[in-house]
């Protein structure tokens, strides 16, 4: 079994999928950097089983798939800069097809990955197929036109997302009544640029958040109702459920004390024992089923990162987003293995892509 991946070969993920791999008693993979394939380097070839990661966490990678999407030159952003997320994604697509063209067969679709990494298409997509999600805003593009779909709805509290962010970046809840607005959001306004900070805050000042919607808006923007969240021992919670091959595995509850869940802002991964009790048994595997549910609406991609919520009273539940790279969960065993180790037994086992033979 040959097997490559195209990442960042500095960042973790490649080293703990690498780890796996060869804990598997399997070569180590062909590592092909986003770097090189964004610069017309090579990419694996036929006969080839190929992962492909994520290419966050790299300046110049992001430069090169906003200057690849945007076919204009781009400058690095500063570091925790929210600049050009759709062009970024218009060059990921690009980057996607050379890495097809090399005849791999890729364990992640190209056309999964970009579902979703674009949260409206993957929203409506869940949407049509029946699977619980919030209900969703018709498009808007600025803080006016969101006012005024509020309005038309009657909704006072909304999650304003970036179509193709990802990790909270520019995720904003927000919340109107009467003459007063506030928002609760990573986003911090420096100048005439705005940045993901790691400090959740909150703005009451309907000029700030006017310029943060204002500048997020032509890149895209998703807005969904305000879920109300489950909570326990006063924080509220959600999960993330790693499916592969088609079995929800690996869980981490998160728990926060803002209406921002992700753990790198600082939260708490909670007890899943506990959170599965307040739940009951039946509204617990109700939400495995639907975790499963909509990995299977992308059968040619070995895992999936589904973000679950409950809502308070745990009576129903929702799925918030789906994430093709979700899968990276340090020190989160089942069945004694990582998240990792088990997309490689997997693959030891047999499984393949949208039936496709698995080369050795």
């Amino acid at each position: 079994m040959r097997l490559a991946v195209v990442g960042n070969p500095s960042n973790r993920r490649v080293a703990l999928f690498t780890e796996a791999v060869l804990r598997a008693g399997l070569p180590a993979p062909e590592v092909h950097s986003w770097h090189s394939v964004l610069t017309g380097g090579p990419v694996p070839g036929p006969g080839t089983l190929v992962r492909v990661e994520s290419p966050g966490e790299d300046a110049e990678v992001d430069r090169l798939l906003r200057e690849l999407g945007s076919g204009r030159p781009a400058t690095a952003a500063e570091h925790g800069e929210i600049v050009g997320t759709a062009a970024a994604f218009a060059g990921l697509r690009a980057a996607l097809g050379r890495v097809t063209a090399g005849g791999g067969v890729l364990l992640n679709q190209p056309g999964d990955i970009l579902i979703m990494s674009d949260k409206p298409r993957c929203h409506a997509l869940l949407s049509a197929a029946g699977i619980a999600v919030p209900p969703a805003l018709p498009p808007v593009h600025d803080y006016a036109s969101l006012r005024a779909a509020m309005a038309d709805t009657g909704w006072s509290r909304v999650f304003v997302k970036p179509a193709h962010g990802s990790s909270a970046s520019g995720v904003l809840a927000f919340a109107t009544a009467g003459r007063r607005v506030t928002a609760t959001t990573s986003v911090e306004l420096a100048g005439d640029k705005i940045f993901n900070n790691l400090r959740v805050r909150r703005y009451d000042d309907e000029a700030s958040i006017r310029v943060i919607v204002d500048r997020l808006g032509p890149d895209g923007l998703h807005v969904e109702r305000w879920f109300p969240k489950a909570s326990l021992g006063g924080r509220v919670l959600d999960l993330r459920v790693v499916v592969i091959a088609g079995e929800p595995r690996h869980i981490v509850v998160r728990a926060s004390r803002s209406p921002m869940t992700n753990l790198h802002l600082g939260n708490a991964r909670g007890d899943v024992a506990t959170v599965r009790a307040a739940a009951g048994e039946r509204s617990w595997a109700a939400a495995m089923e639907t975790c499963a549910r909509v990995a299977a609406y992308f059968p040619g991609t070995l895992h999936a990162g589904v973000d679950l919520m409950f809502r308070t009273g745990w009576r129903d539940h929702a799925v918030a987003e789906v994430n093709a790279f979700g899968d990276l969960l340090p020190r989160v065993l089942a069945g004694g293995l990582d998240t990792y180790g088990a997309q490689v037994a997997a693959l030891v086992a047999g499984w393949t892509p949208a039936g496709v033979p698995c080369a050795s």
